[in-house]
């Protein structure tokens, strides 16, 4: 599995479902209309993906007031991400990928070293899908402090 990721900026996403929390199911083409935050992160409950969710949650109604909903993904089972959702208060559904197949079609899986061993992961990742299903931005090897806040400024931009 090669670490090199191709831009997917500027493709139409297929549209595609998958098991949200709350009971829903991820429609992409029910978003249709707004602009789509898809961010992919490694793990529920992590130091991380806990600052990285709680940016997304404390940006949540600017997000909301620039037309964009807010989706995380990680491989993590339903029960584990109803857990963290309601544990961090999200006001946005996750979206459970045990199988990889939206981790895959983004290409956020990849090589990572742990404690000296090569491990397959998500790769922190965000992407900007805009209201036409286009991907208008992505963020690889995302670096989670103020990372929200470039992603809502190139929300904004979009009007």
């Amino acid at each position: 599995m090669a670490n090199a990721s191709v831009s997917l900026v500027g493709r139409q996403v297929p549209d595609f479902s998958a098991p949200l929390t709350s009971g829903k199911t991820f429609q992409l083409s029910a978003y249709a209309g707004r602009h789509l935050v898809l961010y992919f992160y490694p793990k529920d409950d992590t130091p991380g993906c806990t600052t990285e969710g709680s940016d997304f949650r404390n940006q949540y109604s600017a997000f909301q007031a620039a037309h964009c909903d807010i989706v995380g993904v990680s491989r993590d089972t339903l029960k584990s991400h109803e857990n963290f959702k309601a544990k961090l208060q999200f006001p946005f559904e996750l979206l459970s990928d045990p199988e990889e197949t939206v981790c895959t079609m983004f290409d956020v899986m990849k090589l990572k070293n742990m404690y000296g061993k090569q491990v397959r992961g998500v790769e922190r990742s965000t992407f900007v899908i805009d209201r036409n299903g286009m991907v208008r931005a992505e963020w690889r090897g995302v670096k989670v402090p103020g990372h929200v806040d470039e992603v809502l400024a190139f929300v904004k931009s979009l009007g």
